[in-house]
């Protein structure tokens, strides 16, 4: 890993109405509009949707970390992300963040140790813990 601080650089271009177009150094333009929740058409990505994803993934990824550095055999991790968007006192904003992971083991696997791995990769996410929305997680785990 790099020594602290990180930066993250990011550009958008849009034009009066219509699509935005997001950029990062390396990697694909993503196109983007307002979600339809704020009356933009459906089939874009969104920075509301782009948070949600951002939480899910840092999930995923804390947790491949945490379980190689763990020695624990895994096969597949699915997780799914609700975020509450709601306007309070004037300002909208998240207000609640729900993580559901389902983690498939192998049989024989101690899902107690699974499940205290998971907590752990919910409580180090970099981007979860950048959020005062409130935190769930609802950890799964399942032989297979």
């Amino acid at each position: 890993m790099h020594p602290y601080p990180h930066l993250y650089k990011v550009s958008v271009a849009a034009p009066a109405e219509g699509e935005v177009t997001l950029s990062g150094v390396d990697l694909p333009d993503l196109p983007l509009h307002a979600p339809p929740e704020f009356d933009g058409p459906p089939g874009y990505w969104s920075p509301e949707t782009l948070l949600t994803a951002a939480v899910a993934s840092c999930f995923v990824l804390s947790f491949r970390a945490i379980a190689r550095a763990s020695k624990l055999e895994w096969s597949r991790v699915a997780v799914d992300v609700d975020g509450v968007l709601e306007r309070i006192e004037g300002v909208t904003r998240f207000t609640r963040v729900t993580v559901r992971a389902r983690l498939t083991v192998p049989p024989g696997t101690d899902a107690a140790r699974a499940h205290t791995l998971m907590e752990k990769a919910e409580k180090v996410c970099l981007v979860s813990n950048s959020l005062t929305a409130e935190r769930h997680l609802e950890a799964e785990v399942v032989a297979g």
